[in-house]
């Protein structure tokens, strides 16, 4: 008898056959944390400790039966028995860490450690609700918790706990655990994840996330980023973000005085990398920590820290590093505001003349992002472009400064997930193509051997059609959307942001209906596909759905549009409906002004799977290009020194292009008639100003030259033997592009835990 027919048995007291799919979900959820229970976990001196504010890990029934190589084990078993693993999996709850790429990023890289054999963990904490749950009413984004954590899950509480002070109170953590096994490996590793028991999910506010925002010891890990809209908002994310890393801290210092550390020679035993600004509180929290119960004076303190933290930078933008007024960390946790203005002095010292590197601005802000520049070992960029633009403008001052800690580490996605789980059908292809090297080295280059070969890719062309039926089910069976056979799918998947340009996209969708009612009616039906949540407190990014919606629901009720045009946005748009999309999409669309976009992740996946990349060159979009060739591309847009210069001279009149005749119907037409009889009026108004007043993230600057690569990228589409030889390069070039480069850089360069 298998161990998972015992296991049924064991649950529920009935043979496997006769258990609906929420018990089997259960026994192979048993099965595979039994599995990994016998696991060692990786081991060297030096740890790895990869503190995030996310991690989307996406479900995870798959993945790790996938990493422990019996998938297909599993999947035997359960069709004996008259199960379907596909459906099976439907019954696992996806849990709700995080939101956007920085979440994504940081579980691949998980992933990617564990698989490298490397010894690190994941540390966070452990949202009650995630974000939250996206709903559309009114074709407008209304937002519910987002409910995961219900039985059962991956999740195992642990004995461990720490105090953590804050300046009126002290709260007592609980830590869980998730087991990150890696792609067949007899090791593994985990996501710790911080809790408190006196949270209390029964003071949300019926189906909102309204909450009293003062009451931290039963809101603190309700969501992930509150909403900061106001003082109590602002001040709950400070609690939030202190309270992940002064447990990390203390589980760091803990684990290494385990091995064998004294503390002044903690970077022996740890090394800790900050993912983005939102943990950079660990800072002063370990010389807190070093000070008052190691005794270690502050100087060494301030030298022990920065030879054991590395700081990755994820953002271009200004308002995106974060800054906390002062006083709002004296009111939550004075003893790290005492010692921020010790290492503020530390740097006037040293730095007297240079207000643009200085801890505390004029008006009393604390840039938690130069704290952790100042007092780190490395500081990295995740694309080449985002690291050179850091070194020669926005970190200018501190490039100056520590020139030798600047480094770049393009990201990367992990295959396991992304190809292997995701495109099983083109997994074999690549097996019968490539062997099953790829799998380990990730090298698809051997494809472009096949370049000519028209059974590759017909095979490759019916993988793609199959993918779009898979698509086709998952939306009718999550929103009751029917999407056209055999249309062009068209993908925006990401959140929702002015400088990623949904708004620029909707501009086309509204040229291509107008286009279609004067008769140019396209050769192939297409399918326009968004997903992304926007911040509840971000109103434009929230017009920007509305307005999408409106255009969804438009020409879906116009009988001379709705056989050649279709716009769908994706509701509660996840991991689970990110793998539908990406191995279904004909081009994915990563149109963000150039400068803006810091790397990009989802670019990564739609190529591997296949996608032909319509794109500025922004972010990691520019080593795409390098990697597939321009006749392997679709380009346009301004560069991104042509648009750093126009933000320096503030010379961009959004007017001057709206007074344009191919742009200004496109743009009234948000407020034409019948948008303004369907929608909100207040919202489209106020995106009609925005755009032509003051469009901040230059929709318009690029709108003409969008519309036409568009129409050549549609053109191009037609001749599907060249089509499909465009999308066989760029999956044999992806191979660059896999977490496990990325994490071995790091490795290598940064973390050397290696004994």
């Amino acid at each position: 008898m298998h161990r998972i027919e015992e296991l049924a048995l064991a649950n529920f007291n009935q043979p496997l056959k006769d258990l609906n799919n929420q018990e089997v979900y259960k026994v192979i959820l048993d099965f595979v944390q039994d599995l990994t229970a016998a696991q060692p976990f990786n081991d060297s001196k030096r740890k790895l400790y990869y503190v995030s504010a996310e991690f989307l890990i996406g479900k995870l029934l798959s993945n790790n039966l996938l990493n422990l190589g019996c998938y297909e084990e599993v999947d035997q078993v359960l069709q004996s028995h008259g199960h379907s693993l596909h459906e099976v999996e439907k019954a696992e709850a996806e849990p709700s860490l995080g939101n956007g790429g920085l979440g994504r990023l940081a579980a691949c890289f998980l992933d990617s450690i564990s698989s490298l054999g490397i010894n690190g963990d994941g540390i966070g904490l452990n949202y009650h609700f995630g974000l939250f749950r996206q709903v559309f009413e009114n074709n407008q984004q209304t937002c519910e918790p987002d409910v995961w954590l219900e039985q059962p899950t991956w999740i195992k509480r642990s004995a461990i706990s720490y105090p953590v002070p804050f300046k009126d109170f002290t709260l007592k953590s609980t830590l869980y655990d998730i087991d990150i096994p890696g792609y067949h490996q007899k090791t593994k590793n985990r996501l710790r994840l911080f809790d408190l028991d006196s949270v209390d999910e029964a003071i949300i506010k019926g189906q909102s996330i309204n909450f009293d925002k003062q009451n931290i010891k039963e809101n603190l890990t309700l969501f992930l980023y509150p909403d900061d809209s106001d003082e109590a908002g602002e001040l709950l994310r400070i609690y939030q973000q202190y309270f992940m890393v002064s447990n990390a801290a203390q589980l760091i210092i803990d684990e290494a005085v385990a091995k064998g550390s004294v503390i002044t020679d903690l970077d022996e035993y740890a090394v800790v990398q900050i993912n983005d600004t939102h943990p950079a509180f660990i800072i002063p929290e370990f010389i807190r920590l070093f000070t008052t119960q190691h005794g270690i004076s502050f100087e060494e303190a301030v030298q022990i820290v920065s030879r054991t933290v590395a700081f990755t930078n994820h953002t271009i933008l200004a308002e995106a590093l974060e800054k906390w007024p002062m006083d709002y960390i004296e009111t939550t946790v004075p003893e790290i505001a005492q010692i921020i203005r010790q290492l503020d002095q530390v740097i006037r010292e040293q730095f007297p003349q240079n207000d643009a590197v200085q801890i505390i601005d004029s008006i009393g802000r604390v840039h938690m992002a130069h704290i952790a520049i100042h007092f780190s070992k490395s500081v990295n960029g995740v694309a080449q472009l985002h690291t050179d633009i850091l070194k020669e403008t926005e970190l200018n001052a501190f490039f100056k400064l520590y020139p030798e800690r600047f480094n770049n580490k393009t990201n990367g996605i992990t295959f396991r997930r992304w190809l292997m789980a995701a495109n099983p059908a083109l997994c074999e292809l690549l097996d019968d193509k490539l062997t099953n090297d790829w799998r380990n080295d990730h090298d698809l280059s051997g494809l472009l051997e096949f370049v000519e070969d028209l059974d590759t890719l017909n095979r490759l062309q019916t993988i793609k059609h199959d993918n779009k039926l898979n698509l086709k089910e998952f939306l009718e069976d999550n929103q009751s959307v029917t999407l056209h056979d055999s249309a062009i799918i068209d993908v925006q998947i990401k959140r929702i942001h002015e400088y990623k340009r949904q708004q620029m996209l909707a501009l086309y969708i509204i040229h291509k209906y107008l286009d279609i009612k004067a008769g140019n009616i396209p050769a192939t039906p297409i399918s326009i596909i968004f997903g992304g949540k926007a911040a509840p407190a971000y109103i434009i990014a929230q017009d920007i759905i509305h307005l999408i919606l409106n255009l969804s629901e438009m020409i879906a009720n116009d009988p001379e549009v709705s056989p050649h045009l279709q716009v769908v946005m994706v509701e509660n748009y996840n991991v689970t409906a990110a793998e539908k999309l990406i191995t279904a999409a004909d081009i994915s669309e990563q149109i963000s002004l150039a400068s803006k976009e810091a790397s990009g992740t989802g670019n990564m996946k739609f190529m591997l799977n296949g996608a032909l990349t319509v794109c500025t060159l922004d972010g990691a979009n520019v080593e795409i290009a390098e990697q597939v060739g321009h006749d392997n591309i679709f380009i346009f847009g301004k560069s991104s020194q042509e648009i750093v210069k126009l933000y320096e001279e503030e010379s961009y009149d959004p007017g001057t292009y709206y007074q344009r005749p191919i742009i200004k119907p496109l743009v009234d037409f948000i407020v034409s008639d019948a948008m303004l009889e369907m929608g909100n009026r207040e919202r489209l108004e106020r995106l009609h100003h925005d755009m032509k007043t003051k469009d901040w993230f230059m929709a318009l600057i690029d709108l003409e030259e969008f519309i036409e690569c568009k129409e050549v990228c549609y053109q191009a589409y037609e001749d599907q033997k060249t089509w499909m030889q465009k999308s066989l390069v760029n999956i044999a070039k992806a191979g660059y592009f896999s977490s496990d480069r990325t994490i071995r850089q790091y490795e290598e360069e940064i973390w050397q835990t290696r004994d």
